[in-house]
């Protein structure tokens, strides 16, 4: 877009008449830090963590989150996709809620994850939670049903919606959506 010097002034002008709050920032250029809190559900721990400041992501809080989020049945701990936190804090944002989870699910060892296939047809024989790349969760004062949406509208990851359950699980993969 080109400005001619009329252009130019007619918005100078424009903008000495608007209140400085109102006036065009320029990026500071770092990304803002990112909080999330995890309660787990099995376990009652709860974590509150700044995992990514100063642009990059904070290998002590991703640690602690990997403990928290590990196979609670076997106690078996893997990497978890921080990327996976960040979808989290995002749908959190689009429903105009603190990123507070309760998790019911996070990473699962194969032997668990066969377990649970073979008592249920609704897990996945190759889950993403194997990977640490899913996670089954509750947003306290947020209806799952609204949750789910909240997730769809991002278009990323994966949004299984399961009612009987009352959750939701999101993932890192390609986007997708079911009910459960």
């Amino acid at each position: 877009m080109s400005f001619s010097r009329r252009r130019f002034l007619g918005l100078s002008g424009m903008l000495a008449g608007m209140p400085v709050a109102f006036w065009p920032r320029p990026s500071c250029g770092a990304p803002a830090p990112k909080r999330i809190a995890l309660l787990n559900l099995h376990t009652d721990e709860r974590l509150e963590v700044e995992y990514f400041r100063d642009a990059a992501y904070v290998p002590d809080a991703l640690a602690a989150i990997e403990r928290l989020l590990r196979d609670f049945r076997t106690g078996e701990q893997h990497s978890i996709d921080p990327q996976l936190m960040d979808y989290l804090v995002d749908v959190a944002a689009s429903a105009g809620a603190p990123p507070d989870f309760s998790v019911i699910s996070g990473y699962r060892s194969p032997q668990t994850n066969q377990r649970l296939q073979q008592q249920s047809g609704g897990v996945s024989l190759h889950s993403l939670h194997m990977q640490g790349r899913a996670i089954d969760v509750r947003l306290p004062k947020i209806d799952c049903t609204d949750l789910a949406a909240c997730a769809q509208g991002l278009r990323r990851g994966g949004v299984g919606y399961y009612r009987a359950s009352d959750f939701v699980h999101l993932d890192t993969g390609k986007f997708r959506t079911w009910r459960g």
